[in-house]
């Protein structure tokens, strides 16, 4: 069984940082670890909200979040990078160390960056707004013009809502709202597109 980085810290709601005593002990198998950390990100593990910091493992099953100004930077697997805004929520639902996996997104933006693989291997994005099917791509998921905004800024990537699929490749963008199909791909203007990267830099 692998144990956690001892720098992890628990944290009790209202209460903030306690003292450092770890990570309880965690059946599941590791996902991947934390790169960066700036302001305050937090695992949830066993019913316990614990602080997170390089080079903390995250585990199958985790959700991990973002405070306000925060940014995280993951290793998920072998191929894939995940940069997490402000005020994000993701729970890692399922990861291969040489292959693919999946996460659900709750609540804010993120760039995920997946070297291409086998073709049977993608990374699927979940979340109230559908599916994102990730086959080697640099992807932004994440809110702005009270949408659920996805541009791929190099690769493929398949977006499905509402039982319809875009196909997005460089450059294109598609919007998504809750009970609607993906808009048709489309690019962004330099402003919007500025201002999602700027999200999770």
């Amino acid at each position: 069984m692998m144990y956690p980085h001892p720098s992890r810290r628990a944290l009790a709601l209202g209460l903030g940082l306690l003292p450092l005593f770890g990570r309880p002990s965690w059946p599941r198998d590791p996902a991947g670890h934390v790169e960066e950390v700036r302001g305050q990100a937090t695992g949830m593990i066993g019913g316990r909200a614990v602080a997170l910091a390089p080079p903390d493992q995250v585990f199958i099953g985790e959700t991990v979040a973002t405070g306000g100004g925060a940014r995280a930077a993951m290793k998920l697997g072998a191929t894939t990078a995940l940069r997490m805004g402000e005020l994000a929520r993701i729970r890692i639902d399922r990861f291969l160390v040489d292959a693919g996996g999946e996460i659900t997104l709750d609540a804010g933006p993120l760039l995920l960056d997946k070297e291409p693989g086998k073709p049977d291997q993608p990374v699927n994005i979940r979340g109230s707004f559908g599916l994102i099917t990730v086959r080697g791509t640099q992807v932004f998921v994440g809110p702005g013009l009270g949408v659920t905004g996805v541009f791929v800024v190099h690769g493929l990537v398949e977006v499905t809502a509402r039982g319809s699929t875009v196909v997005l490749k460089d450059g294109l963008g598609t919007n998504l709202s809750r009970g609607q199909p993906p808009t048709a791909p489309a690019p962004w203007g330099q402003n919007r597109i500025a201002a999602a990267l700027a999200s999770v830099d």
